[in-house]
């Protein structure tokens, strides 16, 4: 790939270790409904596909149906507790300065809200590296669909660009658009992507390879 490419990040299990935030929220409403707690593993294992979906997941795990309520009840308790546990992985702040610092746009795609997404990054830190964000209420498409890492990326008006991600939601929609990928194994999914890092401070020289 020719000039400076575009980097499109996921954010839960790429950029933040936000389990267990999402897993104290999600344990909370369970109590409050009646229903048994989740541990930690189960709960990593239902996150990639937004908050609704998280929470769908943790109720029929006990053979219930999630309520519009539920998920709204949910979503305000995570927006007030959602960097009390939550942290950013090891040596992903040193990858993306080193990424912006080489002239990179980067951006997130992912399934979280854009309001949620926003507050995290600012809260964290993070946010100054990043020229958008492409939330899961951003477009009416979601990632596995392609179509909502196309909007990521045209939103930056770039050329070219690759998928970073640590879940097969990712990769396929990197798939999708016949784009580059780059899969993070340190996350809470299991995918093959284009090219695989085993920790943030590979980023840098796989990228630079591209």
């Amino acid at each position: 790939m020719t000039g400076k490419v575009a980097l499109i990040f996921d954010l839960d299990g790429t950029l933040i270790d936000s389990a267990p935030d999402l897993r104290a929220a999600l344990n909370r409403l369970l109590a409050k409904r009646g229903l048994p707690v989740l541990d930690a593993p189960t709960v990593r294992g239902m996150i990639g596909n937004g908050a609704k979906v998280l929470v769908e997941r943790a109720f029929a795990a006990f053979g219930k149906q999630a309520e519009a309520a539920d998920v709204e009840e949910f979503l305000t308790d995570y927006a007030a507790n959602a960097t009390v546990e939550t942290e950013v992985y090891p040596g992903i702040e040193a990858a993306l300065a080193e990424l912006a610092a080489k002239g990179h746009d980067l951006a997130i795609c992912t399934n979280k809200s854009a309001a949620a997404t926003a507050i995290i990054m600012q809260q964290l830190g993070l946010a100054r590296y990043f020229k958008g964000v492409t939330g899961g209420d951003s477009t009416l498409y979601r990632k596995p669909d392609p179509r909502h890492l196309a909007s990521a990326i045209s939103a930056l008006g770039a050329l070219s660009a690759v998928m970073i991600g640590d879940h097969e939601n990712d990769m396929e929609a990197a798939r999708g658009l016949d784009v580059p990928s780059i899969f993070v194994t340190w996350g809470y999914g299991q995918a093959k992507g284009t090219y695989t890092a085993h920790s943030a401070s590979d980023l840098p020289g796989i990228i630079a390879g591209l």
